[in-house]
């Protein structure tokens, strides 16, 4: 797959077929999307790409609220989609500046100068441009004009219920990771720096990699213990981790902390993909360290249990 990080930086494609969107946590509907845009280029012997943001745009547009939260970073969503087969994928730089830019300046400037787009695929319910005053009306309009075909997509659903980002996030606030996955199509995860923390887990029997992100606006689910794979250079590995101020110890900042089963690798300042399966308790504190490491022991059995039918 190739990127393109700037505007300025991207080709003419052959037969481009292209969606565009912020594809925040790339769940079902998306997929849908994606999916579509692949199959409608290889019937055109042409090329899938994929027009996405480098932030979320409500992050530029609302830069005060507080409960701004994505599903994926930009190094996240690269993955994805690689793994999904596109052939480019276009991250537009989203400014103040760029959120100015009308929908009609969109579809001549960018799909049709510089891509040569020959179809279009979008969702439901997708508009663009300033104020998002660009319609899938507009988009056949425009298509008529500049000579490009459009295909307009019906929503994806779950058990009858449409799935949006939207409750995707509100499903992981609530620390429901199960529904959250089967709105996403795969598992939750987030990819982030191994730091330096206190080592007190090693003293217990249980040495933890402290997990950092790179992106302040990545959604960390709801505090509490869960049972996780990690990958880490391509291996997919067991462990259990805690969201949360570890309050039977220090009751100190919010952290994220991984115990690994059976690894004893020194991974400070690598990063790994932890993938959320399913939660097992609430975050509580203990009257000291030995009940704690008691129920440390029931929740790696536990999530031993649930990783194994994986």
């Amino acid at each position: 797959m190739k990127v393109y990080k700037k505007i300025e930086d991207i080709v003419p494609l052959q037969n481009a077929v292209v969606a565009t969107g912020t594809f925040d946590g790339i769940h079902k509907g998306h997929q849908f999307i994606i999916s579509r845009v692949k199959q409608r280029a290889l019937e055109l012997n042409g090329q899938s790409a994929i027009i996405t943001f480098n932030n979320h745009p409500q992050i530029v547009l609302n830069p005060t609220e507080k409960e701004l939260f994505i599903l994926n970073t930009e190094t996240e969503k690269i993955q994805l989609l690689e793994k999904m087969g596109i052939d480019h994928l276009i991250i537009i730089p989203f400014t103040p500046e760029f959120a100015t830019t009308s929908y009609s300046d969109f579809v001549k400037n960018i799909l049709v100068e510089k891509l040569h787009v020959r179809r279009l695929i979008m969702g439901y319910d997708h508009h663009f441009g300033k104020d998002r005053t660009g319609s899938f009306q507009h988009l056949s309009d425009f298509g008529k004009m500049f000579h490009f075909e459009t295909e307009k997509l019906n929503a994806q659903k779950v058990e009858n219920k449409e799935i949006s980002s939207t409750k995707i996030r509100k499903a992981l606030l609530s620390g429901n990771i199960v529904l959250a996955n089967s709105y996403l199509g795969y598992e939750y995860f987030l990819n982030g720096k191994v730091v330096h923390g206190n080592r007190i887990g090693q003293t217990m029997g249980f040495p933890t990699a402290n997990i950092e992100t790179d992106d302040p606006y990545k959604l960390i689910p709801a505090n509490g213990v869960y049972a996780v794979n990690v990958e880490y250079k391509g291996e997919i590995l067991g462990g259990m981790l805690n969201i949360g101020s570890r309050p039977t110890i220090s009751n100190d900042k919010k952290t994220i902390e991984v115990h690994i089963f059976n690894f004893e690798k020194d991974i400070y300042s690598e990063y790994l993909n932890v993938i959320f399966v399913k939660r097992l308790r609430d975050e509580i504190a203990f009257p000291g360290i030995p009940e704690l490491k008691v129920q440390l022991e029931k929740d790696k059995e536990n999530a031993l249990t649930i990783l194994s039918k994986y």
